[in-house]
């Protein structure tokens, strides 16, 4: 199980929401770029990077972060949050991103995400599969879509789609523990697909929760900056 600090950017320091409120932001370091560093630092491998400005401006915006932790450390970063066309692609690509992933725009612009699986590889384009009472949730969980979440992933999983980022609203930023439920009936009904957990995550055995119905990942971000979770317990899961 991959162990994925998150890194939440909005004016170009890192921040956490609770439940995906911007009303609701609470702001921990100034400088994203140091916090890469010290989870590199302490043997993750990973990064989950999203421009929530991106997000809500549907357009990426904080680029440069990007760009400064992708040539300043060698973390495997995913970014997301504005992702929606093919110059916002390129740009998150060309600042050092080893993956993207499709929010909002895989179901505002499907046919889009599609021609970025032929174009990019299908390995290079993660799902982002956000969630509220199963229904996709978009443009930074402020937009209720008609989509429930298996209808939507059993359509991406016939466009090539491989990996999976899904995050339960009601659970992210509230250290009330991850949405073991939803992710054991998704694994159930894909068992092709990787999922990654998101949201909600508040102490070390939640990992092992999480580990136990094989999840392929965890995404940790609140739990971690409010010291619920610490660097040093996490060595213990970092391959």
């Amino acid at each position: 199980m991959r162990i994925i600090p998150a890194i939440d950017i909005i004016d170009s320091k890192c921040v956490r929401l609770s439940q995906g409120d911007y009303n609701k932001k609470k702001v921990y370091r100034d400088s994203p770029l140091e916090v890469a560093k010290e989870f590199e630092a302490a043997g993750i491998r990973y990064l989950h990077l999203v421009d929530l400005d991106g997000a809500a401006s549907r357009k990426i915006v904080n680029y440069k972060v990007l760009e400064e932790i992708c040539s300043q450390t060698n973390l495997i970063v995913d970014f997301g949050g504005g992702v929606k066309s093919e110059e916002d692609i390129e740009i998150a690509f060309k600042s050092g991103a080893a993956k993207i992933t499709a929010g909002s725009v895989s179901v505002t612009n499907p046919e889009m995400v599609e021609k970025w699986i032929e174009s990019y590889g299908a390995e290079k384009i993660i799902l982002g599969a956000d969630v509220q009472d199963m229904q996709i949730m978009i443009n930074g969980w402020k937009t209720r879509t008609e989509f429930e979440i298996v209808e939507f992933l059993k359509k991406y999983e016939s466009l090539g789609i491989q990996e999976i980022i899904s995050t339960d609203i009601g659970v992210d930023g509230m250290l009330s523990g991850p949405a073991i439920g939803l992710y054991s009936v998704l694994m159930s009904l894909f068992p092709n697909l990787k999922f990654v957990a998101s949201g909600g995550v508040a102490q070390i055995t939640d990992l092992d929760d999480l580990k136990v119905i094989g999840v392929d990942g965890v995404i940790i971000g609140k739990a971690i900056y409010e010291n619920k979770i610490t660097l040093k317990q996490l060595e213990a899961y970092v391959d």
